[in-house]
């Protein structure tokens, strides 16, 4: 159930998905699922796969972000793998073309806790491959490095809060007639009201410092922060399949005050296996 990695996290639609499920049911319960900017401490539950898709677009460029990220536990609940593939258009691409990022390998390890637990740590190493065309601002240019320490807890019966810390290192960024070492951070936070069973209010806070080559040697930091009020809900079905919709509408304070998006979110969490099999 990890998080998304943009600060502005999107995605594809997962409907073709659910043809692949089996029929177990899901007993009903509180929605335990992803913040949109920050990731949450609680990896999937043995037998369980979750595709997360959100699609987040910039109101006033018109520039767009749209990631899949796709979680399988390893065995139980201690290990998690997944991979995140984003797909984006900005204005800085000749034409303004579209074009993939750089795409993400997770591991993910719970050291505390699970979902159900009052407090939850789930440290994650990631690997970023070069993807992404770095003359036209899609990509690193080389792989890099990411480590985050996403921590969940309860402050009562219907408040949750998850809070992260990372960072990112990529030795070698740049293209081949400029390059540098980058090291990129971020800080978020988010706390989600339990309203009802299948209906969450969500406010959202990250802040990001990243670098970028400016010459042989030489980088340049940007910071940008976003507020991000927003809603999600739930359906669950016939055998074990939840599909969890969202919105939320960040917006720029701070150093980028005055910018807005509208991010979508869609969830399609199900059994897979032996569990999908289990009557």
């Amino acid at each position: 159930m990890s998080a998304t990695l943009s600060p502005l996290r999107a995605g594809w639609p997962a409907l073709l998905l659910a043809a692949s499920l089996a029929a177990q049911d899901r007993p009903p319960g509180p929605i335990q699922d992803n913040s949109f900017l920050v990731e949450e401490a609680y990896n999937q539950d043995p037998g369980v796969v979750q595709h997360i898709n959100t699609f987040t677009r910039d109101r006033r460029t018109g520039d767009w972000t749209a990631v899949f990220t796709q979680e399988w536990p390893v065995g139980g609940i201690a290990h998690q793998l997944s991979y995140t593939l984003p797909w984006q258009r900005i204005g800085a691409a000749p034409g303004r073309r579209q074009g993939f990022g750089d795409v993400a390998l997770n591991y993910r390890y719970q050291l505390v806790g699970d979902g159900d637990a009052a407090l939850a740590v789930a440290p994650r190493f990631s690997l970023l491959l070069p993807t992404g065309d770095a003359e036209d601002g899609y990509g690193k240019g080389a792989a890099g490095y990411q480590v985050s320490l996403p921590v969940s807890f309860t402050l009562g019966p219907s408040l949750v809060g998850h809070f992260n810390a990372g960072g990112t290192l990529t030795p070698r960024a740049g293209t081949a007639a400029a390059r540098a070492t980058t090291r990129d951070w971020e800080l978020g936070q988010s706390f989600v009201w339990l309203a009802a069973p299948r209906f969450n209010l969500m406010l959202e806070y990250l802040y990001t410092r990243t670098q970028r080559v400016m010459g042989p040697g030489s980088v340049q930091g940007q910071g940008a922060a976003y507020l991000s009020p927003g809603i999600r809900w739930a359906y669950d079905f016939p055998g074990g399949l939840q599909v969890v919709p969202g919105v939320a509408v960040p917006f720029g304070v701070g150093p980028t005050r005055g910018e807005t998006a509208l991010l979508l979110y869609l969830s399609f969490e199900h059994p897979f296996g032996k569990a999908a099999r289990t009557p």
